[in-house]
């Protein structure tokens, strides 16, 4: 199986949010993410790296702009 675990990058470093996905998709507001047997959902965040050999996404949160 080549499932991923998404991480989410922090100040103080990268936090797994979710493992065994199958899913990734870029949506408006963020990025969609689904594992097995689970409801997608969407994370507020962009994609920043996707290592396939390790089988790990990093999310950036997004940033939000004022006015």
């Amino acid at each position: 199986m080549c499932q991923s675990s998404v991480f989410l990058l922090e100040k103080d470093g990268e936090k797994e949010i979710k493992r065994d996905v199958i899913l990734v998709e870029p949506v408006d507001g963020g990025v969609k993410i689904q594992g097995f047997f689970e409801s997608p959902e969407t994370i507020p965040a962009r994609i920043k790296t996707i290592d396939l050999l390790k089988h790990r996404i990093i999310l950036e949160p997004l940033k939000h702009e004022r006015a």
